[in-house]
């Protein structure tokens, strides 16, 4: 399985206690505000807020946090200035990371964020040293046992999908970032439901990790990034087989 996926699927493991920290609402509201700021606060006409708004109603934010957000970004309301920026390096191993970071203060993010990779046996690269090993794609995920694989199929080819990848409880539809959209509302429009959607940094390629202590420490690093409240996404491309994953996960 790709490193995308396999992390995905860590995540959404984890998701209940991340949940609890109100980390997904944080980082929620940290892209909606970015995307009101950088597109306008009318979701019709700005892309990226239009599929912001839809993961926060996916995870059941109240309507009055997304319209605060909306606001901040905006400027209706006072609101902290968010900086973009994604940081690249390597995890043991030679496994690429990307992560993406929304902050307010580059110096102490960067910082931390070199922090974890030395303390988890890697290193933080420069910018470009990683990036080109991935594609930007629009990912949709949606549970196997909700839907049968050609009727989805059928579904989102018709919509501009460009595949439908079986990837353990899930079906995993990839799409262009410009097509992300218009998939994922035929499939809201059909009553399809889905587990996740974004658009997410995908391997080309992916490095087999054999070694339980090294998928140790990847997995160690990328959940400390995970849980720094600057970072929104972490991606990496790694391939760690089941029996090893779950014996060290």
């Amino acid at each position: 399985m790709s490193g995308h996926s396999k992390w995905s699927t860590i995540k959404r493991k984890k998701g209940a206690i991340d949940a609890k920290r109100g980390k997904i609402f944080t980082r929620l509201i940290k892209e909606i505000t970015v995307a009101a700021r950088m597109g306008g606060g009318d979701p019709i006409g700005n892309p990226r807020l239009r599929a912001a708004i839809a993961s926060a109603k996916t995870e059941n934010m109240p309507k009055d946090n997304i319209e605060r957000a909306i606001k901040k970004g905006t400027g209706e309301l006072e609101g902290v200035l968010y900086e973009e920026i994604t940081y690249e390096g390597y995890a043991p191993g030679g496994v690429a990371v990307l992560v993406d970071c929304m902050t307010d203060n580059k110096n102490r993010t960067v910082a931390d964020i070199r922090h974890y990779f030395s303390k988890n046996g890697g290193n933080l690269g420069e910018s470009g040293c990683v990036s080109w090993m991935f594609d930007k794609k629009g990912t949709i995920l949606v549970d196997k046992e909700t839907i049968d694989e050609e009727e989805l199929m059928d579904k989102v080819l018709e919509a501009g999908a460009q595949d439908v990848v079986e990837e353990d409880n899930v079906f995993q539809v990839e799409t262009s970032p410009d097509d992300f959209e218009s998939v994922r509302e035929a499939l809201e429009a059909d009553g399809v439901k889905f587990i996740e959607a974004s658009v997410a940094m995908v391997p080309q390629n992916t490095v087999e990790i054999t070694d339980e202590k090294t998928a140790r420490q990847i997995l160690k690093l990328l959940e400390s990034l995970e849980d720094h409240d600057d970072v929104q996404n972490v991606y990496a491309n790694f391939d760690i087989p089941d029996d090893i994953m779950e014996s060290v996960s």
